[in-house]
């Protein structure tokens, strides 16, 4: 089953404070919702675990997150694909692109797509579309919170 998400948030620092931040194990791992561990293995490579509840459905994956297309500081896409035993397994990416927004902020875009598959794959599109969403919403406003300047 397919997620496909987008959205925009206004950050109150620098391009290169965001960026730096987005490129931040300790930092990422502080934003994303259910992070357990967020390992750097390179500069590129990560290791995640990532606890997370979806309707009836407690479900740890453990997974890969690899950081592409590396434009410092304006863009990446940051892909990862996480196994969650006997719930299914989860995988997609986002395009993050960064913009200017005066001296002291930055819009940050992001576009993802998600792939869930297995036992959480059954319980319907719309809770899985909700779930999703609300979970990007929460890393985005918290990341925005911590990043931002006073």
């Amino acid at each position: 089953m397919a997620v496909d998400m987008q959205g925009e948030e206004r950050i109150g620092a620098s391009i290169d404070k965001v960026w730096e931040a987005l490129n931040d194990p300790a930092m990422l791992k502080a934003c994303i919702p259910g992070c357990e561990s967020l390992e750097k293995k390179s500069d590129k490579d990560l290791a995640a675990t990532v606890a997370l509840k979806i309707g009836p459905i407690t479900a740890r994956f453990n997974g890969e997150v690899e950081l592409q297309n590396l434009k410092p500081p304006h863009s990446y896409t940051i892909a990862g694909e996480g196994k969650g035993g006997i719930a299914g397994f989860a995988k997609g990416g986002a395009d993050v692109t960064l913009k200017e927004d005066g001296p002291d902020a930055t819009i940050l875009v992001y576009v993802a797509k998600a792939e869930v598959g297995g036992k959480i794959a059954q319980l319907g599109s719309r809770l899985i579309q909700s779930t999703s969403k609300k979970l990007a919403a929460q890393f985005f406003s918290e990341f925005s919170k911590k990043v931002s300047v006073g």
